[in-house]
């Protein structure tokens, strides 16, 4: 009996010279709810000096790779509705999704409403089976990606379940009123002028529009696109911002730059 209250004492003050020797980590530290926390320095020993300083990070963190990203995200903070028109691989549509997820986040929004026309890049596919959702599941697939890169993809359907997460074919968007929402509309290129007035009108209070597309690359016949025409008669328009992105802001790889200039 006397042998075992020893070696527990024992282990107890093993353990207490460890904690001093060691470091214990300071709990005061975490604040509740805090997104970055900075790694204990305090131990008495690190494999790398250099990296003691260093922040870790729980959530990806957004920053523009270009002028042109830089100025798209400042406009979707500064104005309720954002026109984002540029080239390929710009980025216009991660940006829109990942800063629609940021006000959802953040409690800004009461849900994120994604909208996209159903064209088909110059053949046709057929008819779809399922019921709405899923038959537009291959056009809407670019923003299931972005939403699965800013939240996990069992995240994406328990906020669609709940409808915070509303996927809003355009043809039903007729007669609606979005408030408190962040709506983006992607591959504007392809709505034509009357499909993009409908749109724009539907923005209601403390709520959010971000339509992106690019003019060059319409699926639609030659002359049926809106989208330049309504980006220049909403130029002028005061709280509204319309961002041109051009070959310099591409993001995918080199070779996209080089072709978008020759083609």
């Amino acid at each position: 009996m006397e042998a075992s209250m020893t070696k527990r004492a024992a282990l107890k003050r093993q353990t207490r010279e460890a904690s001093r020797e060691f470091g214990v980590l300071d709990t005061s530290q975490f604040i509740q709810d805090s997104k970055v926390r900075r790694l204990p320095t305090h131990a008495g020993w690190s494999p790398n000096p250099s990296n003691d300083e260093r922040d870790q990070a729980y959530l990806k963190t957004l920053k523009p790779k270009s002028d042109g990203q830089a100025e798209l995200m400042t406009m979707i903070d500064h104005h309720n509705l954002v026109l984002a028109l540029g080239p390929a691989g710009t980025g216009k549509t991660y940006l829109a999704v990942a800063k629609a997820v940021e006000a959802l986040e953040a409690g800004k929004v009461g849900r994120i409403v994604l909208s996209r026309p159903a064209v088909e890049a110059g053949e046709s596919i057929g008819f779809l089976p399922g019921d709405m959702e899923d038959k537009l599941a291959p056009y809407l697939r670019p923003l299931y990606d972005a939403l699965s890169d800013r939240l996990s993809m069992k995240r994406v359907k328990a906020l669609m379940a709940e409808g915070l997460i509303e996927i809003a074919p355009i043809g039903y968007m007729r007669g609606r009123t979005l408030n408190n929402a962040f709506i983006v509309v992607d591959e504007a290129q392809n709505c034509t002028y009357v499909q993009l007035k409908m749109l724009l009108t539907r923005l209601g209070w403390h709520s959010t529009m971000v339509v992106t597309g690019d003019p060059q690359q319409s699926d639609l016949l030659p002359g049926i696109s809106g989208l330049s025409d309504i980006a220049e008669r909403l130029m002028p328009v005061p709280d509204i911002a319309v961002v041109r992105l051009a070959e310099q802001d591409i993001v995918r790889h080199p070779l996209v730059a080089s072709m978008i200039g020759v083609l």
